[in-house]
């Protein structure tokens, strides 16, 4: 029985779970299982927890890493020998630790505790073989960050990646934010991510739930299957792991509609919360609103109901609710949400919380793309100070900072503020994650919007050229961040009047977001929307009016009439009547236009500045 106290987390219940599938999934053969946890305590009891759960089905050891010269492969083998049940090659699991106590600094040798225990882990991999156990080696989140770098070779081989939080410490959570990617275009968007970097392997999943269907049981384990299973594509999806984006997204939508349909059934309502916040992302990321804000909702009430309202699960979700509504433009229906999540965070976990800057990010996301830039700033400079003083200077977190006080600074062009900004947290990423990481192209890809807002397009598009490169061999070619680099590289190439090959790219980059996404997508507008613009000033106005008219349909359909980027089409149509020496029809655009940028975005917002000039000179030439 699953120690409910222990466990109360939910995050933490979900890593607990997981990781006794990953265990009794391979009981008879080599299973090498990465466990995290910065809380030694804490972690002692977790281990007691699985032991007393498994034996004895599965017989439970633990061992300890040697000082000086730590071998997972020796201390594993020393233990052997002195078993006999463990010779004889029955079931078993072995627990791993010591790994903690391993020095970092090198203390006058020539390599550290650590480094000795990275390069066995490296060059002793292929020794394992030999021993047909489950293998759950214990770590700290920053040997977790350094295995991956130093034995590649042995992490190509784990079967699962678990990470435990405590709560009773101040502790930092698990939780990245997805970063900002900026197209150039009227508006920003920023989405979240509350993933625990843990993985289980797939094919071991699929074969449970085969398994398990086959007997006709609808039990809490095939319930645990299928939210697992569907949790794994929704969080490769966010990390771009996937090998088929569009494939593996509704595999994810597939798998925890399942677990929900069980969950109900057997009246699972704590598992049932996070299988609809987890299902509602999934939609998220398809724009599919309507679905997205009722499983929000559901899992909002729930959550409530069951752990009141001052819990930091009813955070996460007041948080991801404001996100969509932002994201569509319903800026009034998001302020208040972000703010009693940033309240509840505040009183709960502290002003010194990881979780806390999170919400003071994305609050002043919020009132950036309203262009509240004063309100905005001082925000984003309170998460980067939090995240500077909790996590270090050195962290992906306070690379998405610094990225986003540049788009910031950007947007109200002050140009010279936010480049030194872009260039530091492409450094810090580039230097975190290597030159390869889908987070650096999305440096890369802000750092060309600079330069290309700036008229410079001789330098941003080796950048955007680089980006596409980093995202094509890290995410696939069928992944949406691709269709978007593609899209950008066509308005560089429009700015400099290449409009063959900027047709190319639009026409590639609309084929793949209607393949990935749908024929009448968002994004799949923005690619419209620029043809159209692109047209017109080609002077091929016929076709410039379908795309047009077309970009401005489907901004209504999707983000209804209250919404920036319908003031944006409404322009761009405005400017095509004008060109056209339709004055008629477009001065009642361009009032329409300015008027939904007043309201939604305020008087003195740049891209209000910029209608109201347009229907100026619109009225100038009518005089």
């Amino acid at each position: 029985m699953v120690n409910e106290d222990l466990l109360a987390d939910a995050e933490n219940r979900d890593a607990y779970d997981d990781l006794m599938v990953s265990i009794e999934a391979k009981a008879h053969r080599l299973n090498l299982l990465i466990a995290v946890c910065d809380d030694a305590s804490f972690r002692d009891e977790i281990i007691g927890q699985y032991e007393a759960e498994l034996q004895p089905e599965i017989r439970c050891y633990r061992v300890t890493l040697a000082r000086g010269e730590p071998s997972l492969r020796s201390a594993v083998a020393q233990l052997v020998e002195r078993e006999e049940y463990l010779e004889q090659h029955n079931p078993a699991l072995i627990t791993v630790t010591g790994a903690e106590q391993l020095y970092f600094l090198k203390l006058g040798k020539e390599r550290s505790e650590q480094e000795i225990f990275f390069g066995y882990l490296q060059w002793t991999r292929e020794g394992l073989r030999e021993f047909p156990f489950a293998i759950v080696l214990w770590v700290t989140n920053q040997i977790l960050g350094d295995l991956r770098k130093k034995a590649p070779d042995f992490w190509s081989w784990r079967n699962g990646v678990f990470r435990f939080v405590s709560r009773r410490k101040n502790t930092i959570s698990g939780r990245e934010l997805e970063p900002i990617r900026f197209a150039f275009s009227d508006n920003e968007f920023s989405s979240f991510d509350d993933d625990n970097d843990y993985l289980l392997p797939i094919e071991d999943l699929q074969r449970f739930i085969q398994d398990t269907e086959k007997r006709g049981v609808k039990d809490t384990t095939l319930a645990t299957l299928y939210f697992t299973l569907g949790d794994i594509y929704r969080k490769r999806l966010n990390r771009g792991e996937c090998q088929d984006y569009k494939k593996e997204q509704e595999l994810g939508i597939e798998y925890l509609s399942k677990a929900v349909e069980l969950q109900q059934q057997l009246d699972l309502e704590k598992e049932l919360t996070t299988s609809l916040h987890n299902l509602a992302g999934l939609y998220d990321s398809q724009r599919k609103y309507d679905q997205a804000e009722s499983l929000y909702l559901q899992a909002l009430e729930l959550r409530q109901r069951l752990l009141g309202d001052n819990h930091p699960d009813v955070a996460e979700s007041l948080n991801n609710l404001a996100g969509l509504y932002s994201f569509q433009g319903k800026y009034d229906q998001a302020e208040p949400l972000y703010l009693q999540a940033l309240e509840l965070r505040q009183r709960l976990l502290g002003d010194n919380h990881p979780d806390v800057a999170e919400s003071l990010n994305n609050l002043a996301g919020l009132y950036s793309s309203q262009g509240k830039y004063d309100q905005a700033e001082p925000l984003y400079l309170q998460a980067l100070e939090l995240r500077q003083r909790l996590l270090g200077d050195n962290h992906p977190d306070v690379a998405e900072s610094l990225n986003n006080l540049a788009g910031l600074y950007s947007s109200q062009g002050k140009y010279d503020q936010a480049e030194p900004l872009y260039l530091q947290a492409l450094e810090l990423r580039q230097r975190l994650l290597g030159d390869n990481h889908p987070d650096v192209a999305t440096s890369l890809h802000n750092l060309a919007g600079l330069y290309y807002y700036q008229g410079r397009y001789a330098d941003a598009e080796p950048l955007a050229l680089q980006t596409i490169k980093i995202d094509k061999e890290a995410l696939g070619e069928n992944h949406p961040n691709l269709a978007t680099d593609i899209h950008n590289l066509a308005l560089i190439y429009i700015a400099q009047e290449r409009y063959s090959e900027a047709e190319e790219l639009f026409v590639k980059a609309l084929k793949l977001k209607q393949y990935l996404l749908t024929e009448d997508h968002p994004l799949v507008a923005d690619t419209i929307s620029a043809l159209g613009s692109m047209y017109r000033m080609q002077g091929r106005y016929k076709e410039a009016e379908e795309f047009s008219i077309k970009a401005l349909e489907l901004d209504k359909r999707w983000l209804g009439d209250e919404h920036p980027l319908v003031a944006t089409s409404l322009n761009n149509l405005a400017l095509l009547y004008e060109c056209q020496g339709k004055y008629d029809q477009a001065e009642p655009l361009f009032l329409q236009a300015l008027e939904l940028r007043e309201r939604l975005l305020g008087d003195n917002h740049p891209h209000t500045v910029t209608v109201r000039k347009n229907l100026a000179d619109l009225r100038n030439s009518l005089q």
